[in-house]
């Protein structure tokens, strides 16, 4: 289905598809909102994006469709000092109500995976 995946067969007037891109950028843009998150996407696939300087709003987002439930797994990169496990159940709960209440799927797991500390004064990544 060239990465597009059917919401429900039986539609009146046809079908309805979403892309996995799509779930990604819902995803992206949820856990973005986040207090404490600096970035979405400090994965290496990110990292290669950011180097050769391509617009991609779903990176470090991995989305995993069934036939109607969804996984996702988010990369972050969060401030220093910010409680982790606070942030990071934020960014679950935000970016499982974002998908389910977007598209039809129901949101299975959101795996949040902390691949950096942003440090605000001297702006590196740990």
């Amino acid at each position: 289905m060239d990465n597009k995946y059917l919401i429900d067969g039986n539609a009146a007037e046809g079908t309805i598809k979403i892309s996995e891109d799509v779930i990604a950028t819902i995803a992206s843009v949820a856990a973005e909102n986040v207090e404490g998150i600096v970035k979405v996407g400090s994965n290496f696939k990110s990292q290669v994006s950011d180097i050769l300087n391509t617009k991609n709003f779903n990176r470090g987002v991995k989305v995993n469709i069934g036939e109607k439930e969804t996984i996702i797994d988010v990369y972050l990169t969060i401030e220093y000092g910010i409680k982790i496990v606070d942030v990071c159940e934020e960014v679950q709960k935000k970016v499982k109500e974002a998908i389910e209440n977007m598209t039809d799927f129901e949101v299975v797991e959101v795996n949040v995976h902390l691949s950096g500390i942003a440090v605000k004064s001297s702006e590196k990544t740990i």
